[in-house]
Formats: C-alpha cells, structure tokens, sequence
C-alpha cells in the first residue's frame, strides 16, 4: 500500500496554490540602479573613497578666491535645488531608503543633468556630514563658488566696449536678496554684482535658486575690503553712487547713470555703513510717494538698473 501511495504521489493532480507568490517575485522592481549605489559593488567603493577625500580636501583659492563646500539638506530642499539648476556635484543617498516619489524624482533630475555623482551611504555618515541636522536620507553637496575679483567686472565691459554697469551690496545678508540683485543685473544688461568677504551674503544654494538661473551667466566678485575696491573703481573712472533715503540727490536727476557707474546698495535697517557712504560720489534717494521708510536690495537695485538701463539705450 505503501508502494502505491508513493506511484500515486508522482502523479498530476490539483495541488495547494501559491497564493499569487511566485507571480509576484517575477514582477520588476523598476531599474537596476548605477553601479556607483550598488552596495559590495567596485564602482560604489571606488566613488565612496573619492567623495570622503573631496569631502575633506580644502577648496583652493582664485583671484577672487572660492567658497567653501555646502550641503543642501532633506528631500523637499534636494528636490527643488536640483529642479531649479543649483550647481552640485554629489548627491548622497542614504541605504535601504524608503524610494518615495521625491526619492525617485531627484535622482531621476540627477542622471539627468549628468555631471553629479550618486554616493550610497549608511545614515550614521549622512548624519555626521550633516551635524545630526534631518536630511531625510538625501544630502546634495552644493561646489564652491568661484568668485571674480571686483577689476574683472570693470575689465569685461571695458573689453566689449561698454560701460561698466556694477552693483556692489554693503551689509547685504540675506542671500535671497543677493539672488534677487543678481537676476536684476542680469535684466539690465549690468556687468556684475560685488560683495564683500565677511558680514555678507555669499552665493549659496538660496542665492543660486533666487536668481532663477541668471547667476550662471552674471559674475558675483568678492572684495577683501569693500571701500578700498570703491575706490579703485573711482581711480579707473567709474563713479560710485550710493543709494540712501536721505541722499542729497533724486534718482532722476543723477546724469551720471548715462556713464560708467558702480550702484552700492546698503542694508534695508542700516543702509550705507559709513566709510562706504563717504566713499561714494553721489549719494541718491529714490522717490517713494507711498510713503515707505525703505526698499529691500533686491528692489532698490532693480529701480536704479532700470533708470541706468533707459539713459543707456
């Protein structure tokens, strides 16, 4: 009886179903990712040992010198940097993350783009990269700027035989604001935007974003020393005005826009500091009939492009 069982037991018949299983492990699992993220993989080691040595080698410094390294944090910031073309280099990706849909989407912009390394890490390294801050399993390492040296502006619009059209920020801190000055620069046909080296807004990811792009083709100079640049615009025979409420002459009536000028622009509370106010050639007020005490930078340096633009056409 045994025996027979045994034949019978070969034979084909209804059997317990898988209960849909086996068809579900043949299903995809979307797109093999790059081998830069594959753990165990050469490619991912390799890339993995040259993101920690960039990590920590100092950037180098030019005539203008350079910014150091900056990390965009969290899927949401990561997301919308990489949409609205801020500079990266790495894009880190935390192992074993939740591939939600602005997971996919950012690395999607990522190959896209082309250019920016995709890295694999554990968490504990994201959190130590990011000072412990919430990354979200996503860490975008924004490149240094390389900033021009203030004489480049003069010396690009003198070389295309145009006036040069500048706009130095004193006390500026907000980098939206030094976005939003660029982007005017850029509408005005300006020749670019000076900050100084310290207590002011650099070309940082929001900068970048602010700008809506024009940041990649205006120049932003660094000066050691803000009066002493000023100054040396003054000595190449670039007139230097100053904005300020209470400036002894109105928009307008500044013929000097028509020429070779340098616009500074102060800080909304603050305004000019003082050794720069002195410095300047003009000190202009623009007109404001509502009745408001001040305009941001990025507003007032708007206003005063457009007069510069129009004397100029």
């Amino acid at each position: 009886m045994a025996a027979n069982n045994r034949r019978m037991s070969g034979k084909k018949g209804a059997q317990v179903g898988s209960g849909g299983q086996r068809r579900k492990g043949l299903e995809g699992k979307g797109p093999t990712p790059p081998a830069e993220m594959r753990k165990g993989h050469k490619k991912n080691r390799v890339a993995g040992a040259k993101a920690r040595q960039t990590a920590r080698r100092p950037a180098p410094r030019g005539r203008g010198g350079k910014a150091t390294s900056e990390l965009v944090v969290g899927r949401n910031p990561v997301y919308e940097a990489l949409r609205d073309g801020v500079p990266a280099s790495t894009l880190y990706v935390q192992q074993f993350i939740d591939n939600d849909e602005r997971v996919r989407e950012a690395l999607q912009l990522a190959a896209e783009r082309g250019g920016i390394n995709l890295m694999e890490a554990p968490r504990p390294e994201l959190d130590r990269m990011t000072n412990g801050l919430n990354h979200q399993g996503l860490v975008l390492q924004v490149p240094p700027y390389e900033y021009a040296h203030p004489q480049d502006l003069a010396d690009a619009a003198l070389g295309d035989g145009e006036d040069p059209l500048i706009v130095a920020l004193d006390g500026v801190t907000d980098p939206r604001n030094l976005g939003a000055v660029v982007r005017s620069v850029s509408a005005f046909r300006g020749h670019g935007v000076v900050v100084p080296e310290r207590r002011a807004a650099g070309m940082t990811a929001g900068a970048w974003k602010t700008s809506a792009g024009a940041a990649a083709r205006t120049p932003v100079a660094r000066a050691t020393n803000l009066t002493r640049a000023l100054e040396a615009y003054k000595k190449a025979g670039i007139v230097v005005v100053g904005l300020a409420a209470d400036g002894e002459v109105e928009l307008g009536e500044l013929e000097a826009l028509g020429g070779p000028v340098v616009i500074v622009v102060g800080s909304e509370g603050k305004g000019l500091s003082r050794l720069v106010g002195e410095t300047c050639d003009h000190r202009v007020r623009i007109p404001m009939p509502g009745g408001a005490e001040s305009l941001n930078a990025g507003v007032a340096a708007g206003i005063v492009l457009y007069e510069a633009a129009r004397r100029r056409s």
